[in-house]
């Protein structure tokens, strides 16, 4: 690794972390090319390499800020921050350029572009120096205070501008929403009345609002550094999540302005705050305190997970790129020669331990591989079942010892003359062997099945339910998580009820296939004296595919079948299934399951639940989306966005008047106004940061309606390009393009036929007007006029009654024939699937 020289050591390095690397910013003056010298901004980025324990060099640049001598270059401060131009994250570094005078101050704030470039994005002059913190914020939005006011300025705030509020202590911060992000907290003056205690201020639009909502009035005045974890408004009022760090060694949380949860730090003068996800193992609060020394407390608990001293920087990212975040500490180096990054520590605390030049502290633990996740993953769900196999054992165990309480009970009262009085067995949980031995005998021949390999495994049926969305019966099947059976063979059909005849019909139906996730069993309860990261680990893998359930739905139209008041369907599950006696490579049969009947009255017909309150958990309101989604058309709308992230997409869909998302279902938002209308059902799936999948469950005109929104709110070098679309839409497509060509060809055709007859008739070199003989006399004159009428009326009459040759007419005629008999196969799928749906 290449080292400092000794003059670019007795500047400070200032250093922040993007995309899992450490870029350094230094000042230096270099000598021009006309033999003077110039003040530069340089800068160097490092990765970490895992075989050599060390910060390797990847790029470097710098960027010419002055050439006169008399001026001095120094950096204030440096962080990364959102773009709101390019919707990325980027460095951003703002250096001061002031005289030896000392008459003005000229800031200049840089960004690090993906080109490895040092762009100028802001410049402006002040008659002072900033003192105190300054910050830098989503825009990039420089943020400082002077004389009890607040000012900032950005690419977009067209020079500096100044809060309009004044007080002595300000607090500044960061929602992770989209509109209103940046703001400013402050004091209110005693005598405003009708002002809050605690002045909020929204830097993009300027609007007041109670800050109490963030931070309560009286932790304003102790605040020294804060970071907001979640925000969202429900009904115009913020609601947020907050963690703060107090100048009375405090790091408090606060939901919504009040306090949820305390720790006492143990050092003094915190300076800043920084998540670090681990990912299974949990999150971490990690507390910077100017005189060097570091704090880590665990999310969860608020406990104090590990201490530092002697640090001269923290920073977060990913530096192992194992997939989770790890905290970097930069310890401060004894000699001025030594390079920067070369006293560190690499640690989440979990597992992951990497250390360079801390002396007797070598490196605890190597980071796991992806393997060894793998295998831990596979030893945590072991142990979890290994869990509840245990409970089922005590719990057998309590169920014997009152068995065995209640037969020595029986037998004392026995002795002593008294009535007895037996429990059920089935209360207990127990199989009567007393009962008759024809039960015996068929306890005894399923003891035998048991022992057997079985050849067949029918799906076991949890629930079946039916809903009337719109002018369609959903006919809905949950099978249990044990059940396995390939999903591309299983349907759902209805059969009528049989009436005169003894066959029942056919119900067309349109049938299709959800993955639910599987009800969790009950879990054992750790300890509360267990580590926060072991508290963590208390979920089963139950998420994974194959312990989630398969819901099977089942679509027909209603008013085919609203004969008489009531309606009975039967529920006919098909599946294939695969005999283990088989022999290998053969096919798997088909095979149906009668799964019960279902009663629809018409009269007692009510609204779904979900389209009421769509936030509760229920059931219901889980079969309520499977029937939306089953009848509704669905679009598929692949969104690229090669010069603009698409991060904000989903913020921007939820903030659309009137969508709220479904608990049951996260990934759904719905859409549902009072009216003709029917309910809209989205769903955003980002691939990358630009690139992403957008799910459209509604009609085709509301389709058309959001995706017209949409594209004015999306940037102009975005492509939006169809994925998929309902099968009755395509074959919809296909009915109008065969129509479109019949007509085509009927038009060409009789056009050639026509015309080929003119031409025909001029190739004859009839007489024309043009060849009317030149009269000798008036009665020659009458004569040749006569003709020439004669000869227009004929061919009139000829053209309204064509005269064609009998050949071509045969080939147009077979053409024109090929030509609708397509479009009548056209016709008939469309007929189909307007029948199905």
């Amino acid at each position: 690794m290449e080292k400092l020289s000794s003059e670019d050591s007795h500047r400070k390095a200032h250093s922040l972390s993007h995309g899992g690397k450490m870029v350094l910013f230094t000042c230096k003056r270099d000598p021009a090319v006309d033999g003077s010298e110039r003040s530069g901004l340089t800068f160097r980025s490092f990765y970490f390499e895992r075989e050599g324990n060390a910060f390797l060099k990847a790029t470097g640049g710098a960027a010419s800020i002055s050439r006169k001598l008399s001026v001095h270059v120094d950096i204030v401060t440096c962080k990364c921050a959102v773009d709101v131009q390019k919707r990325v994250k980027t460095p951003s570094i703002l250096v001061t350029k002031k005289s030896e005078k000392g008459a003005s101050f000229q800031y200049s704030l840089f960004t690090l572009s993906s080109s490895h470039q040092l762009e100028p994005r802001i410049e402006f002059k002040l008659p002072y120096q900033m003192k105190g913190k300054v910050c830098i914020l989503q825009g990039p939005t420089v943020l400082w205070s002077h004389h009890n006011s607040v000012l900032y300025t950005s690419p977009l705030a067209e020079g500096v501008r100044k809060i309009p509020i004044q007080t002595p202590r300000w607090v500044f911060g960061e929602l992770p929403i989209h509109k209103g992000q940046l703001f400013a907290l402050g004091l209110s003056e005693p005598l405003s009345i009708n002002q809050p205690p605690t002045i909020g201020y929204f830097l993009e639009d300027g609007q007041v609002f109670d800050g109490s909502l963030i931070l309560p009035h009286p932790y304003i005045c102790i605040t020294q550094c804060m970071q907001v974890l979640t925000a969202d408004r429900v009904d115009d009022v913020l609601r947020c999540a907050v963690i703060a760090a107090t100048s009375k060694q405090q790091l408090v949380l606060f939901e919504n302005g009040m306090v949820k949860d305390t720790c006492e730090l143990p050092f003094e003068q915190a300076e800043d705050i920084q998540t670090v996800d681990t990912g299974r193992n949990g999150c971490l609060f990690v507390v910077f305190f100017k005189p060097g020394h570091v704090c880590a407390v665990w999310k969860e608990t608020l406990q104090i997970a590990s201490c530092w001293s002697d640090v001269s920087s923290v920073h977060v990212d990913d530096f192992l790129g194992c997939g989770t975040e790890q905290m970097l500490l930069l310890f401060r180096n004894q000699g001025l020669s030594r390079e920067p990054l070369e006293k560190f520590l690499i640690t989440d605390l979990c597992g992951i331990s990497y250390s360079c030049g801390q002396g007797s502290e070598a490196p605890k633990t190597s980071p796991p591989q992806e393997n060894s996740l793998l295998t831990l993953q596979a030893l945590e769900s072991r142990l979890q079942s290994g869990l509840i196999v245990l409970q089922e054992l005590e719990r057998e165990v309590r169920v014997k010892d009152r068995v065995l309480q209640q037969s020595i009970q029986v037998l004392t009262e026995m002795l002593s003359g008294r009535e007895t009085v037996l429990s059920q067995p089935e209360q207990e949980g127990l199989v009567a062997l007393w009962d008759g031995d024809e039960e015996f005998n068929d306890e005894t021949l399923d003891d035998k099945m048991h022992e057997t390999p079985v050849l067949s495994s029918k799906p076991k049926i949890d629930k079946l339910w039916h809903r009337i969305t719109e002018d369609q019966l959903v006919v809905g099947l949950i099978l249990t998580a044990e059940s396995s059976i390939p999903v591309s063979g299983v349907s759902l059909s209805l059969l009528t009820e049989p009436g005169q005849s003894s066959m029942p019909e056919v119900i067309q139906t349109q049938s299709q296939v959800f993955w639910l996730p599987a009800r969790s069993p009950s879990t054992p309860t750790l300890s509360s004296s267990s580590p926060a990261a072991k508290r963590s680990k208390q979920h089963i893998a139950s998420n994974d595919l194959k312990a989630c359930r398969l819901a099977v739905t089942a679509a027909t139209k209603l008013a085919p079948l609203l004969t008489s008041g009531c309606v009975k369907c039967h529920a006919m599950l098909h599946y294939m299934e695969k005999s283990e006696t088989s022999f290998p490579g053969s096919s798997p049969t088909t095979a149906a399951l009668h799964c019960g009947e279902v009663s629809v009255d018409i009269r007692d017909l009510r609204q779904n639940p979900l389209l009421q309150t769509p936030h509760i958990k229920t059931d219901e309101v889980r079969e309520d989306l499977l029937s939306l989604l089953t009848v509704l058309d669905h679009w598929v709308l692949h969104i690229d966005s090669p010069d603009y992230s698409l991060g904000d997409i989903d913020d921007w869909i939820q903030r659309r008047q009137g969508f709220k998302k479904i608990e049951v279902s996260p990934e759904y938002l719905l859409l549902f106004s009072p009216g003709p209308s029917a309910p809209m059902l989205l769903r955003w799936n980002q691939i990358n940061p630009f690139q992403g999948n957008l799910s459209i469950h509604s009609s085709q005109l509301q389709m058309l309606q959001f995706l017209d929104s949409m594209l004015t709110y999306l940037p102009d070098s975005c492509f939006v390009q169809p994925v998929k679309c309902t099968r009755s839409q395509s074959t919809a497509q296909e009915f109008a393009s065969a129509l479109e060509k019949e007509v085509l060809s009927l038009r060409e055709g009789l056009s050639s036929l026509l015309c080929g007859k003119d031409e025909e008739e001029r190739n004859k070199g009839g007489t024309g007007q043009g060849e009317v003989p030149k009269p000798g006399s008036t009665e020659e004159l009458i004569r040749c006029t006569r003709e020439v009428w004669q000869q227009n009326v004929e061919r009139s009459r000829a053209r309204l009654s064509p005269l064609v040759d009998a050949g071509k007419y045969r080939e147009i005629i077979q053409s024109i024939s090929k030509v609708k008999m397509d479009a009548d196969l056209a016709a008939v799928r469309q007929t189909q699937m307007t029948l199905i749906s």
